[in-house]
């Protein structure tokens, strides 16, 4: 069976689509982000793990959100140009989102439906979740924003030897 990740097919910040179906049989970072919130240096690891592990089959797609405090003000295109200049991002970053409410994003429901937060809820709590898709396109992780990337590379390096 499909997994309904690759189902997907969204536009990225500088309005391009992107075809999730793409990242079949990758390990898929998908991440909530914001330019001015505590979390904002994460950029950092998540591009040294896209990097370090691109070329063996990792994705990150960020995806900017301004839910959490106003701190995504920017508009796409901004966003992009502030990724890379101050944090070196060479992954996809995505048009900007809702990932709660009644305009969230599908996928994120979808997301949230795999992987419930804490006690069972559902929401994202703020800037800088993270869910990891295995190569089958299965939501096996999520982490919540204190979590910082490095910190579970062993994760991603185990789901890159599996095949």
């Amino acid at each position: 069976m499909t997994s309904p990740l690759y189902s997907y097919r969204l536009p990225n910040a500088n309005d391009k689509p992107i075809d999730f179906s793409e990242f079949n049989g990758k390990v898929v970072i998908i991440v909530n982000v914001a330019s001015y919130c505590g979390f904002t240096p994460q950029y950092k690891e998540l591009e040294m793990l896209y990097e370090k592990y691109s070329d063996k089959g990792l994705v990150i797609i960020g995806f900017p959100c301004n839910q959490f405090g106003n701190q995504e003000p920017y508009p796409d295109s901004r966003i992009v140009t502030f990724c890379h200049k101050n944090y070196g991002v060479n992954f996809p970053i995505m048009r900007k989102v809702e990932v709660n409410g009644p305009y969230e994003l599908q996928l994120y429901k979808w997301l949230k439906s795999q992987q419930p937060g804490a006690l069972g809820f559902k929401g994202i709590r703020w800037n800088f979740e993270k869910f990891i898709i295995d190569r089958h396109g299965k939501v096996v992780k999520r982490y919540l924003s204190d979590i910082t990337p490095l910190t579970f590379e062993n994760v991603i390096v185990e789901l890159l030897n599996q095949s």
